[in-house]
């Protein structure tokens, strides 16, 4: 039996991989290990209740096939702000230890861990897999040093897989974040840019993040750590100007200086703490991310959704997306 194991797998990315592993029929067994229920269960998929800081405790059947099962390891507490530092540690350093747990245990040979970005830290220049990291931030650290945790499973015994990615932000039909929220205030007319439009900010489609996913799990290799960005990545001020004329909205893009956004997503945050409007959410907003995935670069991966046509792609797949 191929088993596939998604710890933290009740989440957006989660659920997504799985109607692709069940669409594609890639494994025998699928199970969703999370610490809430999924709002929409699929059908054929098991899910079991767990907190991953406590450890990991499913019971496998006696055929599982080892060498050909996964499991993925996407549990993280991620949403920056909105959460003390020490819970950044907790759960992405303990799920961690605890997947590493239960791979000794189950004996199953293949870890795919999805990070993030974050641990190349801010900087203006471009980041690829072999730039230094400087990670910033406790989740950033986290992550980090989640990596490492992993690669010591990795280098304890021969046979052994882990794919290490790094995904830049997420984002496609069914998610609320960041991007469609950046779509749904560029159509209001209520977005502005913060700052310089020419900045680099690295974007992901989650149908292209999920190629990747396949791309490099049919690889043969012990390990492999890649960057996940659509390639070319597109400056602010082109991601703004592809939505408007997706949209068919007026082409004008409101620059505003960043200390005066700074200043009124205060002022809002101060009256309304539940607002999406955070002074941290805008000074990353007007930083670059300058992400390229130069492993899949090298070795040949087809980027499908440039940002205007994963935006037509979402328009097809989801349009209430957009209402």
């Amino acid at each position: 039996m191929k088993l596939c194991i998604l710890v933290g797998g009740a989440g957006y990315i989660g659920s997504k991989l799985c109607w692709q592993f069940l669409k594609k029929k890639y494994f025998d067994k699928i199970i969703i290990t999370d610490i809430r229920d999924p709002i929409n269960k699929i059908e054929d998929v098991e899910y079991l209740i767990q907190d991953i800081r406590d450890g990991l405790f499913i019971e496998l059947p006696n055929n599982v096939n080892t060498r050909q099962s996964w499991v993925f390891n996407l549990a993280a507490v991620h949403r920056e702000p909105g959460h003390e530092a020490h819970e950044y540690f907790d759960t992405n350093i303990k799920s961690a230890y605890s997947v590493n747990r239960f791979l000794e245990i189950s004996g199953i040979q293949n870890l795919f861990f999805t990070s993030s970005i974050a641990p190349y830290g801010q900087k203006r220049e471009v980041s690829d897999e072999y730039s230094q990291c400087y990670p910033q931030t406790p989740y950033g650290i986290s992550k980090w040093q989640a990596e490492a945790i992993h690669q010591i499973w990795l280098n304890t015994q021969e046979g052994r897989r882990l794919v290490i990615s790094r995904p830049s932000v997420i984002y496609g039909p069914g998610d609320p974040g960041n991007i469609l929220r950046m779509i749904k205030s560029i159509k209001r007319g209520t977005f502005f840019i913060p700052g310089d439009p020419n900045i680099i900010k690295a974007h992901g489609y989650i149908y292209g993040f999920i190629d990747s996913v396949f791309f490099t799990m049919e690889k043969s290799d012990s390990f492999i750590l890649y960057n996940y960005a659509e390639n070319p990545c597109l400056s602010l001020g082109e991601i703004v100007k592809a939505v408007k004329i997706q949209f068919k909205k007026s082409p004008v893009n409101i620059r505003i200086p960043l200390p005066i956004l700074i200043s009124v997503a205060r002022i809002i945050s101060f009256f309304n703490p539940n607002s999406s409007i955070h002074p941290v959410r805008v000074k990353k907003a007007a930083f670059p991310t300058n992400i390229r995935p130069q492993y899949l670069i090298d070795n040949g991966f087809r980027f499908k959704y440039s940002f205007p046509e994963s935006l037509k792609h979402w328009l097809k797949r989801a349009p209430q997306d957009f209402a």
